[in-house]
């Protein structure tokens, strides 16, 4: 008999159990599992690895699929609030209930015979994969969690893979510099399959696995590009071109660099996954994704986003930089201990008037006391005084923002998926500084 839960949180505080690891790096466990599964699918495939970019890529090639009039699933990680934000199905994401029985199916492999171990991300990734296996897509689309080569999504050979952009994160797992992650990230290509690298200046690494495997490399600037002014974009890849394309709905100038790849990818699958020029019009302008540049009209104006390493931060701080003058600019804040966090304080730093740092519910937090303490030591020479507050959660973090903040200023949540979570689990918060009219 093998175990079964009834509800989604018994499967997923069962599925933290399993290994003694957060993170165990293989493919051999989850392939056998797979493979007592008998998983596979009968549809066009991308994968998608990269440092950022990913969620953004994922999100646009899906929006696209649909407006063409496709039946797209999205396996995406790791969720804001909820765990089944994580798969997509027809653009609709799947209710707890459509993904018991699936869980139900990996534990009775996992068993079946000798037993597997497998770690929480490995478990979870095995239902989703089998729920979209099973649910008449016209195209799949994966995000890899961590790295590529020994990620669990990579026991599925992508019919298109695409690296967004590559930075230095993860250094624990995937190595210590830009070559060395890139080698990893690039184990998702496929010998003689379209590989879209959409980072503009990407790792040799990168470039040479594709040529020693012998993918057909879809390299940004040579095989495809984009050109744009204040009103609209263009992209020109091998033998199309689109003009006059509305700027994609989601914000931030690094956007245009995951459209064109995303553009890439489905113009190199092209033969199995036919698009229209108005699909890709009407997606592009469509396309939603909660914590990615995510401004929140109000009073004061509230900016959401998920940016977590030097490369991300440094395009969050661009993109306030080009919002225009607040008078004070409130940063709630909270991040993971690994996190290489001098070069992220650096870029936004100047930015940032007011800090409210926040303690968040994992053990792979750095504890708001102590972040603030090098928030302080780094940003407060000079003579320059900083203002730190620490908090127990981002929602009282955000709070005490609201509270001091003018109608006038902005807040800006950043640091984690954790720290955006925390503010969004009642939705997208909707601020009216009290201070208005009085």
């Amino acid at each position: 008999m093998h175990t079964t839960f009834p509800s989604l949180a018994e499967w997923l505080s069962y599925c933290e159990s399993l290994h003694p690891n957060n993170i165990a790096l293989g493919l051999e466990r989850v392939r056998e599992v797979a493979r007592r599964l008998k998983l596979s699918f009968n549809c066009p495939v991308i994968t998608v690895a990269g440092t950022n970019g990913k969620g953004s890529t994922c999100a646009m090639l899906e929006a696209v699929a649909l407006q063409a009039g496709y039946r797209p699933g999205v396996f995406t990680s790791p969720h804001l609030v909820h765990f089944e934000e994580r798969c997509r199905l027809g653009g609709e994401i799947v209710s707890a209930g459509q993904l018991l029985p699936h869980f139900d199916a990996v534990e009775q492999a996992r068993v079946e015979g000798s037993e597997v171990q497998l770690t929480y991300f490995e478990f979870t990734t095995l239902a989703i994969l089998r729920i979209m296996s099973q649910s008449r897509l016209d195209l799949a689309i994966l995000e890899v969690g961590l790295g590529g080569r020994l990620d669990a999504t990579n026991i599925i050979d992508a019919d298109c893979a695409v690296i967004t952009s590559i930075d230095v994160d993860h250094v624990e797992f995937l190595g210590p510099d830009r070559e060395s992650i890139g080698r990893e990230k690039a184990g998702i290509m496929r010998a003689g399959r379209p590989v879209v690298v959409s980072d503009p200046v990407p790792p040799q690494s990168v470039i040479d696995h594709a040529s020693a495997l012998g993918a057909d490399l879809w390299r940004f600037g040579r095989d495809f590009n984009f050109s744009g002014d204040k009103q609209q974009w263009a992209w020109a890849g091998r033998g199309r071109r689109y003009a006059g394309l509305a700027y994609p709905a989601l914000r931030g100038a690094n956007q245009l660099v995951n459209a064109a790849g995303a553009l890439a990818a489905l113009e190199a699958i092209r033969p199995q996954l036919p698009i229209t020029a108005q699909a890709v019009r009407t997606g592009l302008s469509m396309v939603e994704l909660p914590g990615r540049f995510q401004i929140i009209p109000g009073q004061p104006a509230l900016v959401l986003d998920v940016a977590h390493n030097p490369h991300s931060v440094a395009a969050l701080t661009a993109n306030l930089d080009a919002m225009g003058y607040f008078p004070c600019t409130h940063a709630v804040f909270g991040a993971m201990h690994d996190k290489d966090l001098a070069p992220m304080l650096a870029k936004v730093g100047p930015l940032i008037d007011r800090w409210y740092v926040t303690s968040l519910p994992t053990p792979r937090a750095e504890p708001a006391r102590e972040l603030a303490a090098k928030i302080e030591a780094q940003l407060g020479g000079g003579g320059r005084e900083v203002s730190v507050d620490c908090f127990d959660s981002p929602q009282q973090a955000l709070d005490a923002a609201v509270a001091a903040a003018d109608p006038a200023d902005r807040i800006v949540v950043f640091g984690s998926f954790y720290t955006v979570g925390g503010v969004l689990l009642d939705g997208p918060p909707r601020l009216n500084a009290k201070h208005l009219g009085t």
